[in-house]
């Protein structure tokens, strides 16, 4: 069992901290050998990382769109509701790309299993999130 300790620390500190958790929880669940592990990890960090670029910094210009929702018209609604459509759009994209990717890397078993292990870790970084409440 892998303990998801996240301290209060800077943002990207704590993402990598994060990140690295994650890492260490995605190796245990998947039992990857060391010829997989070698070829899976640059693979999964660029989908990681393009992950996070759409989810962090493209959505933030979105956020505050969606904030001011109750005073927009409905053409701008309508721009707002096609960028988070293309958002999604790219997000499922580069999830299709990964598995794609994966194939020739991992058994099918292995990257069902990838999917269940990201979830699970999610699941615990949530709870724990709730247990402790945000840091200051």
């Amino acid at each position: 069992m892998v303990s998801l300790g996240v301290a209060a620390q800077g943002k990207d500190s704590k993402r990598e901290r994060i990140k690295a958790l994650k890492t260490a929880f995605i190796t245990t669940e998947l039992d990857l050998s060391s010829e997989e592990a070698a070829k899976f990890w640059p693979v999964y960090n660029d989908f990681d990382d393009k992950q996070f670029e759409i989810r962090h910094r493209k959505m933030r210009g979105l956020s505050k769109k969606i904030e001011a929702v109750d005073s927009m018209s409905e053409k701008d609604a309508l721009s707002v509701l096609n960028q988070m459509e293309a958002l999604d759009d790219e997000l499922l994209q580069n999830k299709k790309k990964l598995f794609s990717n994966l194939k020739p890397i991992l058994s099918a078993k292995k990257i069902v299993k990838l999917k269940k292990a990201e979830d699970e870790f999610q699941r615990k970084l949530l709870k724990q999130f709730k247990e402790k409440g945000p840091k200051k």
